[in-house]
């Protein structure tokens, strides 16, 4: 019996390790997919006018990628503050990115929510939403910027693990966040693709200020 409890515990430890493994190469694939996107996604923004259908494609592709990175990253937020050991080890991220962290949250849904509501506005709704979208950008761009910076190593570190190589079979649920990651950009088409077709509908109703 003592035998066999001690052979449980490496097993249980593993198993937990693992899981910050995991959940940290999630949250790197997720953010690599995010800067393809959003760099995609800026290239519209000098040509707005003339862009418009794309902008509001790719802004939608992009929101269940956003998701899924802001499930990951709450999700070693939660375990991390209800002492799970193994995200206990890893530690929190510097006081300075977890002191940004709500700011980045908070702009990122005012921005997507600004921008949806903003397909579906008129009159003077569209003009405050419109306040509304530029101001998120400008200061959620501020944000991201840092945010982005103080993990670009981390980024490009676990990014690849996931899609190729020996490290692909080193901890378990490797095809689960590969069909997580792809089935978010399929739905984020699909939105694109639903999304398009209000593109003619709201510039019926005015053309874009600004």
């Amino acid at each position: 019996m003592t035998t066999n409890r001690t052979a449980e515990v490496p097993s249980r430890t593993r198993r937990r390790v693992d899981g910050v493994e995991a959940n940290a190469r999630l949250t790197g694939s997720s953010a690599a997919l995010l800067l393809v996107l959003l760099f995609a996604e800026g290239l519209t923004i000098p040509f707005i006018h003339r862009l418009l259908t794309p902008h509001v494609v790719i802004g939608m592709v992009l929101l269940p990628p956003v998701l899924v990175k802001l499930g990951s990253t709450g999700y070693r937020f939660a375990r991390y503050y209800k002492g799970d050991p193994g995200y206990v080890k890893k530690g929190p991220p510097p006081a300075l990115l977890r002191l940004l962290g709500p700011f980045v949250v908070v702009l990122t849904l005012a921005l997507f929510a600004s921008g949806i509501a903003l397909m579906f506005s008129s009159g003077q709704w569209r003009s405050n939403l419109q306040l509304l979208h530029k101001a998120s950008f400008v200061l959620w761009f501020g944000a991201m910027t840092i945010h982005v910076l103080a993990h670009l190593g981390e980024t490009a570190r676990l990014a690849s693990l996931d899609w190729y190589g020996r490290a692909r079979s080193e901890i378990a649920g490797t095809g689960a966040r590969q069909w997580l990651l792809v089935a978010s950009v399929a739905v984020g088409v699909l939105l694109g693709v639903l999304f398009a077709a209000k593109v003619g509908t709201f510039l019926s109703h005015g053309s874009l200020s600004g």
